[in-house]
């Protein structure tokens, strides 16, 4: 017990001596010195306190041959603290002023990456994806040579997978609570928007189910017309997914409606 005092106070000495250093680098007004300390801070990983510093050196050094370099570690200090928001606005804001820079790439690149890694669960708002996939597509296009291409490709592929299963989950939750032409319009929405998409049969599936509960459930006088959607449906899938893993359970909806259309017949 002893010792653990001894090493917590040691610890308390060590860390209000490195706090006492910092402040005096703070109130300095040796602005090249202040800036050695920055970049020493930097190359230590203590971007924080790296930070603050670049804060109060960018107004010092705006105008002169430093400021590129102090903006780049800058908006890289709040990067590598993974403050993506500020990152990206600092990333995106040099590339604006430093637009013949070898680094604007970089950061152009950069800002749609922290878009990227803020994008949340698809079951939230997906504001900062579409923005990701804006900024990601428009860089792809500014730089079509870029070695970052194809990094930059597969995150806008990814992103709107996102928003493909944000779109699905909607839809599903209509099902789930009994909303079935709501259902059966929200998954039609889908595959237009993702007409290449891989679950497109299952799509059509999820349609063809709910119009089926949809008409199962409507006015008598409504339930012709509902059914025969279901049938028209029915013949759209075994055209287009003739070897669906859902055919089997389209071919019983069908024939529950082909039930159901006799029986109205014979009324």
């Amino acid at each position: 017990m002893k010792n653990l005092s001894v090493l917590f106070i040691l610890a308390l000495v060590f860390f209000g001596s490195c706090k006492s250093s910092f402040e005096k680098v703070q109130k300095s007004k040796d602005y090249p010195y202040k800036l050695r300390k920055a970049d020493e801070y930097y190359d230590k990983k203590q971007f924080g306190r790296a930070n603050t510093l670049y804060e109060e050196l960018l107004t010092v050094y705006k105008g002169t041959k430093s400021f590129e370099a102090i903006y780049y570690k800058y908006a890289f200090s709040f990067y590598n603290q993974r403050e993506y928001l500020a990152a990206s606005y600092h990333f995106k804001n040099f590339a604006d002023l430093f637009p013949k820079s070898e680094k604007a790439e970089e950061c152009e690149y950069l800002n749609s990456l922290c878009l990227y890694y803020m994008s949340p669960d698809y079951t939230l708002d997906q504001s900062n994806t579409v923005k990701s996939i804006g900024e990601m597509q428009a860089f792809v296009n500014e730089h079509p040579e870029s070695k970052r291409v194809k990094d930059a490709n597969k995150m806008i592929d990814e992103s709107r997978s996102k928003l493909e299963k944000k779109d699905q989950y909607g839809a599903e939750l209509y099902y789930q609570v009994y909303e079935y032409k709501a259902a059966a319009v929200a998954f039609e929405q889908i595959i237009r928007k993702y007409p290449d998409s891989k679950r497109a049969d299952y799509y059509l599936y999820m349609i063809i189910i709910s119009k089926f509960k949809y008409a199962k459930n409507s006015f008598p006088e409504k339930q012709e017309e509902r059914f025969n959607d279901v049938k028209a449906e029915y013949s759209d899938f075994v055209r287009k997914y003739p070897k669906s893993q859902y055919r089997n359970e389209v071919e019983k909806i069908n024939a529950l409606s082909l039930q159901a259309l006799k029986k109205i017949s014979k009324l």
